[in-house]
């Protein structure tokens, strides 16, 4: 049975090297670290790749990121892996759970993590599902 949880997250973003790009790129790569509350009260660490265009509007980027905490009162980690572009504006992002990535209480997870951004606060949706409904 789906589930949902819901709540908020602070996300901070470090710039990283990107090894064996050249001065002018424009590739990108940045840690992510998010401190998340609400139905999921967790902790993240990751890496994110980008690419930037010559065109306004347009990007890409890809992550992976590690969630250390409690669901709903189950504990455990799993990983969400990102995959985001922007077409001259027009976004669309999936974050996915990476199948089989769930430990402890949280083993065999699945679900979508979905990211609305309203004034500069950053709120989740996160539909998920556990064997055995749980």
């Amino acid at each position: 049975m789906e589930q949902v949880a819901k709540g908020t997250f602070i996300v901070k973003l470090s710039p990283l090297t990107f090894e064996g790009a050249e001065a002018e790129s424009t590739l990108g790569r940045m840690a992510i670290d998010k401190q998340i509350s609400g139905d999921l009260s967790a902790s993240t660490q990751g890496q994110m790749l980008s690419a930037m265009t010559g065109t306004p509007g347009s990007a890409g980027y890809v992550a992976i990121e590690k969630v250390s905490g409690s669901l709903h009162g189950k504990s455990g980690s799993f990983v969400l892996q990102h995959t985001g572009r922007m077409e001259r504006g027009k976004a669309s992002l999936s974050v996915l759970v990476v199948p089989d990535s769930g430990t402890g209480e949280l083993t065999g997870l699945t679900g979508e993590f979905k990211i609305n951004i309203v004034d500069g606060k950053h709120y989740y949706e996160f539909a998920y599902s556990l064997p055995g409904g749980g």
